[in-house]
């Protein structure tokens, strides 16, 4: 006979999350940044077991049904998986080929200290509405930059904040970006009304973002200094044999995907031609990489394949310089998406027991007006983003339970569709067991909690759209205009 599935409680919800929440705190003390390199993982596998424990014995869900979320959860993440693995495969062929270290190279040439972060986020913030990706521009001009920040003398927190915050700018305002495609989907909106509508918080509040990095950057003192410059320019010169065709291969890259060429195919168009750019330009260092006796064909078969999987390091007489030229190619990523395999599992048996959903709708009963409601949603958003891990699910979970109360309210769909770009989108980064937490600061080599305080837009943009909420600057109301009460 079988037996009748329960509904969760507050209590059965909350239980998994306090757990989570509390072994990763203690984590983070005793690890530290060396946590995403299996305990943190370990931590989620836990808490799976903590939720699929409640969800089989007290809400008698079978675990056939469990399995079924988890697998269905994961296979959600797979592309985001192989984007993980040709990134990767990309930084090592653009390290080998001297793309990276060219992009540095010339950047040390008109990049000032005190322009350099605004710089670097405006450019972050061009190149990610050109591609729509912002793991894409992290993982190539992203990379860059940070090896031209590092090289003049900032913290390496700052510079990714810079990054990033230019970069989800991009993401979320590029008709490219995939959830900018998908918040208005969950909705019930047309893509250019939600642009057109998002910008009204967005302007706002990358503005405040390049004015705090204008103010930082006149008044930071950088540990490098014009020698220390033009000590890093001449051994990357020296190493390199650097050259403005070197650019054809991200250039080919950025063109593609504007012509919407998939992420995938285009990445590894990138990687493969950052090896055949490596084999013509850089013969010397694909030798000395290769570390064998043969015909040149066969050393630069094995140096570009080395480089596209395993861990590359250029060696120099400047340590700052031997920083910048290591990479892990696609086994460096292995942590990170087996952090991300982790974290879909645990979301997995949340959202099929049904525990996510009744955490939600607790706080819907809350809701009494505009603001409060938007507040509730933004909230909602990046909770998901927290325990779910994902800022998929973070998008999707809250556009499908939000859209008929909107509806209700009189609220049009552009309301709801900016909501979940302004939080879901921008905060995922911030989380650091969430995949894109855990991308960036794989790619970056820069731990989540280091960079989060400085990733300006990322913070700013969930407390601006609360703040027209309340104000009611601006919202959308259908015809004839429904006041809440």
């Amino acid at each position: 006979m079988k037996v009748q599935q329960r509904t969760p409680s507050i209590i059965d919800a909350l239980i998994p999350i306090i757990f989570l929440i509390i072994l990763l705190v203690i984590n983070i003390q005793i690890f530290g940044t060396d946590s995403l390199a299996g305990s943190n993982q370990l931590v989620l596998v836990l808490s799976s077991a903590v939720a699929g424990s409640i969800a089989i014995f007290r809400l008698k869900i079978q675990w056939e049904a469990l399995q079924d979320g988890i697998v269905k959860s994961i296979s959600a993440a797979m592309s985001a998986i192989l984007i993980l693995f040709l990134i990767g495969s990309l930084a090592g062929t653009w390290l080998l080929s001297g793309i990276v270290p060219a992009m540095i190279y010339y950047g040390l040439k008109i990049l000032s200290p005190e322009i350099f972060l605004v710089a670097a986020c405006i450019i972050s913030a061009v190149v990610s509405i050109a591609t729509g990706s912002s793991w894409t521009t992290v993982a190539t001009v992203g990379v860059a930059l940070l090896g031209i920040g590092k090289a003049l003398g900032f913290e390496e927190g700052i510079i990714a904040g810079a990054i990033i915050s230019g970069a989800y700018f991009g993401d979320k305002m590029s008709p490219l970006s995939d959830t900018t495609n998908l918040a208005p989907a969950m909705a019930g909106t047309d893509l250019f009304t939600h642009i057109r509508y998002m910008a009204k918080t967005t302007i706002p509040s990358i503005s405040i973002t390049l004015i705090l990095f204008v103010v930082i950057g006149l008044n930071y003192e950088t540990a490098g200094s014009v020698d220390d410059v033009k000590a890093i320019s001449d051994t990357i010169s020296g190493k390199f044999n650097i050259s403005g065709w070197l650019f054809l291969v991200p250039l080919a890259v950025l063109g593609m995907i504007v012509k919407k060429v998939p992420a995938i195919p285009a990445l590894l168009a990138g990687a493969l031609l950052g090896g055949v750019f490596a084999l013509i330009f850089q013969p010397e260092i694909v030798v000395a990489i290769a570390n064998d006796s043969g015909s040149y064909a066969y050393l630069g078969f094995k140096a570009v394949m080395m480089s596209l999987y395993g861990e590359t390091a250029i060696l120099t007489d400047n340590d700052i310089v031997n920083e910048l030229l290591v990479t892990g190619g696609m086994a460096g990523m292995l942590n990170t998406i087996w952090l991300i395999v982790c974290a879909m599992v645990f979301g997995g048996i949340m959202e099929v027991s049904g525990m996510l959903q009744v955490l939600a709708e607790a706080v819907i009963k809350k809701v009494h007006s505009v603001g409060s409601l938007i507040a509730s949603t933004a909230a909602t958003c990046v909770f998901f983003n927290i325990t779910t891990s994902d800022q998929y699910l973070a998008i999707l979970v809250p556009g499908r339970m939000y859209a008929d109360i909107y509806r209700k309210r009189g609220l049009k769909p552009e309301n709801l569709s900016r909501t979940l770009e302004d939080s879901a989108t921008v905060t995922s980064v911030l989380v650091p067991w969430n995949t894109c937490g855990a991308t960036q600061a794989s790619v970056l080599g820069v731990a989540t909690l280091t960079y989060a305080p400085y990733c300006f837009f990322n913070i700013i943009s969930p407390f601006m759209t609360i703040l027209y909420g309340y104000l009611k600057i601006g919202i959308h109301y259908y015809e004839p205009e429904e006041e809440l009460v």
